[in-house]
């Protein structure tokens, strides 16, 4: 038999990952598992504009983005009246598939939900996908959630 208990649900706020965490919210009260939403701040580069030339964040930036991927995550418990399911938030600082895969062991998740942004060919090739790195390397299944799913 299936348990889960640990739900993981990393979200960029963007329209992509939404549906991803109404997803993961749903089978969290079907399983009555625990619900952790996590926000992973690049800690290496901010990209510029054109996505080729990476430039170092500063330290003072780094604490910036942290707290507001806090306010981010409590925003969105918050929209998505997600506060009776009493969610984990999480804000981790690094390479956001290595601290998605990271959060996962450390937390003894039972499942990924990750949205998808849906990207192919050249796009997926020099922006990499988050996704699928995490899919390859989670110590546990993944449910990856395409950007329409879910109404979203």
């Amino acid at each position: 038999m299936v348990t889960i208990r640990r739900i993981l649900v990393p979200t960029d706020f963007s329209d992509c990952a939404l549906p991803a965490v109404r997803y993961a919210a749903e089978l969290a009260d079907k399983f009555g598992a625990e619900l952790i939403l996590l926000h992973v701040v690049p800690d290496a580069v901010l990209a510029l504009p054109d996505a080729v030339m990476p430039t170092p964040a500063p330290a003072a930036d780094l604490h910036a983005l942290t707290e507001a991927g806090k306010t981010g995550l409590a925003h969105l418990i918050a929209a998505e009246k997600l506060e009776a399911r009493h969610p984990r938030a999480e804000v981790r600082i690094g390479s956001p598939a290595a601290e998605i895969v990271a959060a996962a062991k450390d937390l003894h998740a039972d499942l990924v939900c990750i949205g998808t942004h849906g990207r192919g060919g050249l796009a997926r090739v020099i922006l990499g996908s988050v996704a699928e790195l995490v899919v390859r390397q989670a110590p546990c299944p993944v449910l990856t959630v395409r950007p329409k799913a879910c109404g979203g």
